[in-house]
């Protein structure tokens, strides 16, 4: 069973958050400030965050950063009713891995928690494989029927990406965002030419195939 510390001075949603949570499958911490989930996680060995930002004493914000720079790497899903990009992109830029806008779909904070644990498992073990073949994140190798091949940084970063969410559909933007970063000056149309790079490197391969969806973006379909 996954604990889940979930950080909210709303009495209210925080007791549904949990609920809701407990009803799935998860153990939940309640916690109605940042200062009160530290006191937890000094005590409690915790696999995920929920964090409202703007609370008493120490907000979601501050919470964030600070276990961020102690080396806590637990997926931290940010629940508020602060809705501009300003406060989104300072979220991410201070390691928050997701991000809803209040009031919110309960029912949503359950798909979005599955999809953050998916992620750490994948990110945490930083590696990934398909069949015989392995991508290693921390060496940008790819092994492909006994051959290694080292792979520029951001082509491996988007092909990691699209591996990861197989059948997952990615826009450019998400892509540029998350691998060349919100603030790049790049134009856009770079994730096209290193799609087309990967294509190129791997025609042969049979294992994968890298799908343009027409006005959406990539995925990533592997064969059986």
């Amino acid at each position: 069973m996954f604990n889940i510390l979930v950080v909210e001075d709303d009495h209210k949603l925080r007791k549904l958050m949990c609920t809701v949570l407990s009803k799935n499958g998860y153990q939940p911490f309640p916690a109605k400030d940042g200062l009160e989930a530290l006191d937890i996680l000094d005590k409690q060995y915790i696999d995920l965050i929920i964090s409202d930002i703007m609370m008493p004493n120490m907000d979601g914000y501050e919470l964030a950063e600070s276990l961020r720079s102690a080396n806590y790497n637990m997926p931290i899903l940010i629940v508020t009713a602060k809705e501009s990009f300003h406060d989104k992109k300072k979220a991410f830029l201070i390691g928050t891995d997701d991000y809803m806008v209040k009031p919110i779909d309960v029912n949503e904070m359950i798909l979005r928690v599955g999809a953050l644990f998916r992620r750490a498992k994948i990110t945490n073990e930083h590696k990934l494989t398909f069949g015989e073949s392995t991508l290693n994140y921390d060496t940008f190798t790819v092994c492909l029927n006994e051959e290694e091949l080292v792979l520029p940084q951001k082509e491996f970063l988007l092909l990691y990406k699209l591996m990861s969410y197989p059948n997952k559909i990615f826009t450019r933007q998400t892509l540029m965002d998350e691998i060349w970063g919100p603030d790049s000056e790049t134009d856009i149309r770079t994730v096209d030419v290193h799609v087309n790079r990967l294509r190129e490197r791997f025609k042969e391969c049979k294992k994968f195939e890298i799908i343009t969806v027409r006005g959406l973006g990539y995925k990533v379909v592997k064969s059986e």
